[in-house]
């Protein structure tokens, strides 16, 4: 069965600072919804120390598995798309990229660079709709606190 999937492209940038040990900053600036095809990054804007590249042929995929962390995710009132991002010479090249908050948090405690970026109108919908369907969360048993407990079921325990 092919998981669910939808196209985007993520907008690198590079942003000069002022700092003396650190000339300049690179991060994901957005995600953009749609963006079918592939091949080379290309330059966006290159003005007042800012670059910005558009990285294109990256596929968002929903696996049953991660919907408490895409539910966790639309949930939240701040909805992201995490990027997995790496240093690659002079350039930050993304490399992967997730909407699932477990995902992202698994990403991060193995040591990798990820930020986040708002999560397009487009992406937050068929995110939302998937959850709808697909998520369930796990029913809690209420365990009484002793004191509730008759004192003969209090010794039995």
């Amino acid at each position: 069965m092919e998981k669910p999937s939808f196209p985007v492209a993520v907008v690198m940038q590079r942003r000069l600072t002022s700092n003396r040990w650190q000339a300049q900053v690179w991060e994901p600036h957005g995600v953009l919804s749609g963006h079918v095809g592939g091949g080379e990054p290309e330059m966006l804007v290159d003005r007042e120390g800012v670059q910005q590249w558009l990285h294109p042929g990256f596929t968002l995929r929903l696996y049953r598995d991660e919907a408490e962390g895409y539910y966790l995710n639309v949930s939240s009132g701040s909805p992201r798309v995490f990027v997995l991002w790496q240093m690659d010479g002079e350039r930050g090249v993304p490399l992967e990229v997730t909407v699932s908050y477990n995902e992202g948090g698994r990403w991060l405690d193995g040591g990798q660079s990820v930020d986040s970026v708002a999560m397009p109108q487009e992406l937050f919908a068929w995110v939302g709709e998937y959850v709808e369907q697909n998520y369930r969360p796990e029913p809690r048993k209420r365990i009484k606190p002793r004191s509730f407990m008759h004192p003969k079921d209090r010794a039995a325990q």
